[in-house]
């Protein structure tokens, strides 16, 4: 019998304003930091982090993240944070930059801190980091042997953000408890190595049950810009729920179809991790065996927050089928997370992607969308 394992950030702080208090968090982890953010997020949390480090007398080197989660940029910045003797790297912003945090710590084998400035997928809380090519192409999973040991979520920030990026991350968390229930249902395992925990199921549920019951008011909130009961509500979901459930509950199709998409050039790569998930989420509900009203349920949600359900939607509305192949065929391969769950061929993934796609296209119809 496999071993039952649940693993999580070491701390995890999240609030209205809750970056000025940063400082006092970091202090007590170490006193050099290289503190990682693209030239947008520097405006907008980098130099406020930066701020209230030095206000408690930390070192800090600051590195302009170019983009990409590559191997690349990882080595780029481990020089940087060997040359500066840091023992924290502090990643500030998005799901790529917190992933090259993570993993450019992991090379100097220092303590990691994660500010992320949107929540728009569940990377923060995770001890892995999702790598890509210099041109943006799926390559891997890298895995680390801790969690970060702080993420500090400010919800002023996040109330700031353009609202996609909240629906992006509503999508992701979307996938939680479909995927892990899968991996469950079929006895595989979790990307924390083991089977999925009680607790771990139960965060995996919550989070489903609190994106319905909260995500349009989340929404509206942050296109007011205001933090509201609703908005907090949804961030816990989207990062701190959705990243355990995740990790200690498993990965399904969602994400793995999401990786095969990788495969394809053109406008695809113009969407969000999330919103690319959202369509893999209906091709993994598709796959299993669910009644038009369960999967309408989601596509309900995803449609209200503009969300992609179509192929059209997500820019491949001509694919050709040796396209939708290729994107099978990627999520299929060898040591992808489709297998925790399911017994099957790119061909039935390709069948389901068509399928998806005329599931939502139906509900379009029915309901004049």
């Amino acid at each position: 019998m496999s071993e039952r394992i649940f693993i999580s950030p070491a701390k995890y702080v999240q609030g209205k304003n809750a970056i000025q208090n940063i400082g006092g968090y970091v202090k007590d982890i170490g006193k050099e930091t290289v503190v990682i953010a693209d030239e947008t997020v520097w405006d907008i949390a980098g130099n406020d982090v930066v701020e209230q480090l030095k206000q408690e007398n930390i070192k800090v080197e600051e590195v302009l993240f170019n983009g990409e989660a590559s191997k690349t940029e990882i080595q780029r910045i481990t020089e940087i944070a060997n040359q500066a003797d840091a023992s924290v790297i502090i990643g500030v912003g998005g799901g790529k930059t917190l992933d090259t945090a993570k993993a450019v710590s992991d090379e100097v084998n220092g303590f990691t801190v994660i500010v992320p400035t949107t929540a728009s997928t569940d990377a923060p809380t995770s001890a892995l980091s999702v790598v890509y090519s210099d041109d943006g192409v799926f390559e891997g999973y890298r895995f680390y042997n801790k969690n970060p040991d702080l993420v500090m979520v400010d919800t002023k920030i996040i109330a700031g953000a353009p609202p996609r990026f909240l629906a992006s991350g509503i999508a992701d968390a979307l996938a939680t408890w479909v995927e892990a229930r899968s991996v469950i249902n079929a006895g595989g395992d979790t990307m924390a190595g083991g089977r999925t925990t009680i607790a771990a199921q139960a965060i995996a549920e919550k989070c489903e049950e609190t994106l319905f019951q909260y995500a349009h008011l989340a929404y509206e909130s942050v296109k007011s810009k205001s933090v509201t009961p609703a908005l907090e509500s949804i961030v816990e979901a989207n990062t701190l729920l959705s990243g355990l459930g995740f990790e200690s509950g498993g990965l399904g199709a969602a994400h793995a179809i999401h990786n095969g998409f990788t495969a394809l050039k053109g406008d695809i790569h113009h969407l969000t991790h999330g919103e690319k998930v959202a369509f893999g989420t209906l091709v993994q509900l598709t796959l299993e065996k669910h009644s038009i009203g369960e999967i309408e349920r989601y596509i309900k949600l995803y449609v209200s927050l503009g969300l992609p359900v179509t192929l059209e939607d997500i820019k491949l509305k001509d694919a050709s089928r040796d396209d939708i192949m290729k994107v099978a065929e990627a999520a299929t391969t060898d040591g992808e997370t489709i297998h925790q769950a399911f017994n099957i061929t790119a061909d039935d993934v390709a069948d389901a992607i068509y399928a998806a796609d005329q599931y939502a296209k139906a509900y379009k119809e029915k309901h004049n969308k």
